[in-house]
């Protein structure tokens, strides 16, 4: 939504001079203003020939700012303004700009932004949303979502403010920092649900309740350019996680959280990750997937220029046993590790739970899978660990270029249960 200068030719130039000298509007105003000129309502000219001015400012009928509906909320209360906005920009039938005003701050309850909406919406979050601090604001019935996005096509979510998700209220009650604690659902920061032609870009996600951003069934998705941040013992705080999503772009993203970097399960297709950096937590994953004897699907997932330092896992896959259905076609590629645990593994024995899993015959099959110029450093001695399953060995794995070493350049090892390699060159250290 940022215009530079150098980018525009010198008819888009004299536009903005001319704009900017007959204009007399908030320089705030006035960038908002040129934004929707030039990426929603391209087809307008500023020039001396063109209507009169005032026609000019009819696109900023169409920018809903939530300070104008929170002031008119019966009880001043900051949600029930940001759904009254949301009502107003969806049923819009032009263009529209939902605005959060910079410098500004707002607690929240839950919200449900639902489509399907007249025309396209901007959202811009330029200032700082934070979640309610009290648990009793949700429903029992319903925690798993804070901010939810429901059937909304053509949807841009940007604007470099920032998302608190005040989530150690949660942390504390969570099974897996107290045992004795029944293991619940907690919201997600930001979910997208069922929305096409989706694009999340420059944000800041701090502390949420649990994932911190959640992608499912949607298809055409561009997530770039987001900082993710939450304490590296903080239970299940996913940076992002994608379910049932097809063609979907992740780049350019900053993630250091207390659960998966990045985890990518059942119903995914066409699923890239590019020049990411991840680290602390538990790395970039393929599942789990299977689990409860479930059917998955999972294909053709390309994970190239990624940065992992200090994770649990680097790039893992990981499947319960009992599950059907295939993982195929995933590429891990141009990967720097320091000082990772598990730096490359596939785990078909995956059993995320507080009681002992049963052995199971069937298994998710894995196959096609190429792992090809990794370097970095191994926290442990197996720093590639390949568990396949008897039943369904991993099939038609390639590794290529991989250099794996300890801190202090110690010398590695590798376990290679039931794995049948396609290829392997230059690999240290290699399958036995």
């Amino acid at each position: 939504m940022y215009i530079k200068a150098a980018h525009l030719d010198s008819s888009s130039r004299s536009i903005i001079n001319l704009c900017m000298k007959n204009i007399q509007m908030p320089p705030q105003s006035l960038l908002l203003f040129l934004s929707l000129l030039f990426f929603s309502l391209h087809n307008l000219s500023c020039s001396q020939s063109s209507p009169q001015i005032s026609s000019l400012l009819q696109p900023l009928q169409n920018v809903f700012n939530v300070d104008d509906f929170v002031a008119k909320a019966k009880r001043n209360d900051s949600r029930e303004g940001f759904m009254n906005a949301w009502k107003a920009a969806c049923s819009s039938s032009a263009p529209a700009v939902y605005l959060v005003p910079k410098n500004k701050q707002y607690l929240l309850k839950p919200l449900d932004f639902h489509g399907p909406c007249k025309s396209t919406i901007t959202v811009l979050i330029m200032g700082t949303l934070e979640a309610s601090s009290s648990r009793s604001d949700w429903d029992n019935d319903d925690t798993a979502h804070w901010i939810l996005f429901d059937q909304v096509k053509n949807l841009i979510l940007g604007g470099g403010g920032t998302i608190v998700g005040n989530g150690e209220i949660w942390w504390k009650s969570s099974c897996k920092v107290n045992s004795k604690q029944p293991c619940t659902i907690a919201p997600t920061a930001l979910t997208f649900y069922g929305c096409s032609q989706l694009k999340v870009e420059n944000l800041s996600i701090i502390n949420s309740q649990q994932i911190h951003v959640s992608v499912e069934q949607c298809v055409n998705v561009s997530i770039s350019n987001l900082k993710i941040t939450a304490p590296e013992e903080s239970p299940n705080t996913d940076g992002i996680h994608v379910g049932d999503t097809r063609n979907m772009h992740i780049n350019g993203c900053v993630i250091r959280t207390g659960d998966d970097c990045i985890s990518i399960v059942t119903g995914c297709e066409n699923i890239r990750v590019t020049n990411t950096d991840c680290g602390p937590g538990h790395g970039i994953s393929i599942g789990s997937l299977g689990q409860n004897n479930s059917l998955a699907q999972v294909s053709d997932v390309v994970v190239d220029n990624v940065t992992l330092n200090g994770t649990a896992n680097g790039v893992r896959i990981k499947t319960w046993q009992g599950g059907r259905g295939q993982a195929r076609n995933i590429i891990f590629q141009n990967i720097n590790m320091q000082n990772v645990t598990n730096p490359i593994i596939i785990d078909q024995s995956y059993c995320d739970s507080l009681l002992p899993c049963d052995d199971e015959k069937s298994a998710v099959s894995i196959s096609g899978v190429t792992y090809e110029n990794i370097r970095g450093t191994s926290a442990s001695k197996v720093a590639v660990n390949f568990s396949c399953s008897r039943a369904l060995p991993c099939q038609k794995i390639k590794m290529e270029n991989i250099k794996l070493v300890g801190e202090g350049g110690e010398s590695t090892e590798s376990l290679c249960r039931n794995t049948r390699l396609e290829k392997s060159k230059m690999v240290l250290p290699a399958c036995g």
